[in-house]
C-alpha cells in the first residue's frame, strides 16, 4: 500500500494543489490527514472540502479544536486567536460539522496517525517530549507514529539506550527494523527553511518513506491572506 500523508495544510489552497498535482504521478491507496487543514491560510473551507473529495481519512489538529472549543481556543496566542475567529467565519456549516467530529488519532496499516504526540494528543509538540517519554511511548510495541504539529520534518528512532533525532530533506528514506516517530512537517506553512510544500509517501510493503517537497503559487496565497484580513505575519513568514 502506498499512502500520502499531509499534515498543517492550514487553508492554504494554493500549496494543497500543487500537492495533489504532485501526487497525481503515484499510485497512491490512501490519503491521510494529520491535522491542522484549517488555520492562518484564507481558504479554510475550501480546503476542507478538497480533502473531503479525495477520500482522505483525517484527524482532529489544535487548530480545528480551537475551532470548536471555545475554551480550547484560549490556549493561543492574541493572533493566533484572531486568525481562528476569521477563519471560523469563513466555514461553511457542514465544514464545521465536519471538523467537529473528526477523532484525536487513526490507526491505519499497523500505523498511528496524531497531530501532536501519541497515543493522542492534539497539543503537545515533538520537541517537547523529553526522550525518556519518547522511550516509552516505544515500549509500548507500536513500530512507526506519524505526527504533525512542529512543520517541521523529523525522525525519532531508537540508538540504543538513547533516542536519536535525525530532521529530514527531500528523499527517501528506509524506516529501520525499530519503532520510529516520523513528523510529516507542513503543507501550507513550513518552519524549516525551505518554502515548498511538504508531504510524505509511505510504502508500506517497502518499509520507506519519500519526502516530498512541492513548490507553489506562494504569492497567490500572500494576497488572498492580505485580502481576507488574516495578519500579515502569516503571509510574510511563507517565504
Amino acid at each position: 500500500m502506498l499512502v500520502a500523508i499531509l499534515s498543517d495544510i492550514h487553508g492554504n489552497l494554493e500549496a494543497l494543489t500543487s500537492v495533489w498535482a504532485d501526487m497525481a504521478a503515484f499510485a497512491v491507496d490512501e490519503v491521510v490527514c494529520l491535522g491542522d487543514m484549517v488555520g492562518y491560510g484564507p481558504n479554510p473551507d475550501e480546503v476542507l472540502r478538497s480533502v473531503r473529495e479525495r477520500g482522505a481519512c483525517c484527524c482532529l489538529g489544535n487548530h480545528e479544536l480551537g475551532i470548536v472549543s471555545r475554551s480550547e481556543r484560549s490556549w493561543f496566542n492574541p493572533t493566533a486567536q484572531k486568525g481562528l475567529a476569521l477563519t471560523a467565519r469563513l466555514l461553511s456549516a457542514d465544514s464545521l460539522t465536519f471538523i467537529a467530529g473528526l477523532p484525536r488519532f487513526i490507526l491505519l496499516a499497523g500505523a498511528r496517525f496524531v497531530h501532536g504526540f501519541p497515543p493522542d494528543s492534539v497539543t503537545t509538540y515533538l520537541y517537547q517530549a523529553a526522550d525518556e517519554r519518547v522511550a516509552s511511548w516505544f515500549d509500548r510495541g507500536e513500530p512507526l507514529t506519524f505526527v504533525g504539529h512542529t512543520h517541521e520534518l523529523m525522525l525519532l528512532l531508537r540508538d540504543g539506550a538513547g533516542i536519536e533525532r535525525r530532521e529530514l530533506g527531500s528523499g527517501r528514506i528506509g524506516l529501520a527494523d525499530r519503532p520510529c516517530i516520523v513528523n510529516a512537517g507542513s503543507v501550507g506553512q513550513p518552519r524549516d527553511g525551505n518554502n515548498n510544500a511538504k508531504y510524505l509517501l509511505w510504502d508500506t510493503d517497502g518499509d520507506t518513506v519519500d519526502v516530498r517537497f512541492v513548490p507553489y503559487d506562494i504569492a497567490a496565497t500572500v494576497a488572498k491572506i492580505r485580502e481576507r484580513g488574516f495578519p500579515e505575519f502569516y503571509g510574510s513568514r511563507l517565504w
